[in-house]
């Protein structure tokens, strides 16, 4: 049981686990259920508090941590230019150690009080990078750059082109969120709750219905560090099984390229039809 003394009280050095949990695991941050990433609800939130105990006798900055976060991303990224099973296995595995320290950034935050603007700025940068570098990584991996394969130009031009694209189409996936509360910021409006009601379309409508459908088959979320690199070892092993694991990396990175299309488009309408931009949504 966490002791309810460590929130409020003086905080030791080198506390429990259950200090930890207390200070840095608050209500609050474990109902965030829209920025909750699953594998936080299911593994990740119960691991982190055992390295945030590590890092809090360290000097060792909750910005600094997001920048550990940072590496690791990157080096799933570069781990999966490396072909065939092992460079896929390499990657999802950093990218569980990424999103760990993802987890634990904040805790230390919340634990050593540094909570601020420039930690949530770096955050962002963060996914935005980590996760265009990843479907960048994607692309050369299927154009077969790294593994001493001959590949002629126009090969490469074609699944480099695919990975870019598909990073182009994700990172604006993305950015759609955080131009929903830039135009609030700008006419005025509040902070936009994180709520199913303020995300919510209307239930009868063509949208709505779609929406209803994506998620007995939710591709959408495939878009994200964890799924994208954890699919490519679903891939990788396929493709090893088969004996031809540059086909299987083609093949992903051409449907993903494909699919973040309509997943661009389906965002950008489900933010038009809800309240998000509309006045009172952030009551």
């Amino acid at each position: 049981m966490a002791d309810p003394s460590a929130a409020t009280g003086p905080r030791p050095a080198r506390p429990s686990l259950a200090q930890v949990r207390a200070v840095a695991q608050p209500p609050e941050i474990l109902a965030r259920g829209n920025a909750e990433h699953w594998t936080g609800d299911l593994y990740l939130r119960r691991l982190s508090p055992h390295l945030t105990r590590l890092l809090i006798p360290t000097p060792v900055t909750a910005n600094g941590v997001t920048w550990l976060m940072m590496v690791a991303g990157w080096a799933a990224a570069g781990a999966l230019l490396v072909p065939g099973l092992w460079g896929a296995l390499a990657g999802a595995l950093l990218a569980q150690l990424q999103m760990l320290l993802d987890c634990s950034d904040g805790e230390v935050a919340r634990w050593k009080g540094m909570s601020g603007p420039v930690g949530i700025f770096l955050d962002k940068v963060g996914h935005y990078t980590v996760e265009g570098a990843i479907a960048l990584a994607l692309g050369l991996r299927a154009a077969g750059v790294v593994g001493g394969q001959e590949q002629d130009a126009a090969t490469i031009w074609r699944y480099a082109f695919l990975g870019a694209a598909l990073a182009a189409g994700l990172l604006l996936n993305k950015a759609l969120n955080e131009m929903v509360h830039a135009s609030r910021a700008a006419a005025g409006m509040g902070r936009l709750p994180d709520t199913a009601e303020a995300r919510a379309v209307p239930a009868t409508s063509l949208l709505g219905v779609l929406r209803r459908a994506a998620r007995l088959l939710p591709f959408h979320r495939i878009f994200h560090s964890i799924e994208m690199t954890l699919l490519t070892l679903v891939v990788a092993v396929l493709g090893a099984l088969a004996g031809d694991d540059l086909a299987a990396a083609r093949w992903q990175v051409l449907a993903m390229a494909v699919l973040i299309v309509p997943v661009t488009l389906g965002h950008l309408a489900a933010i038009l039809a809800s309240p998000r931009l509309r006045a009172g949504a952030g009551r």
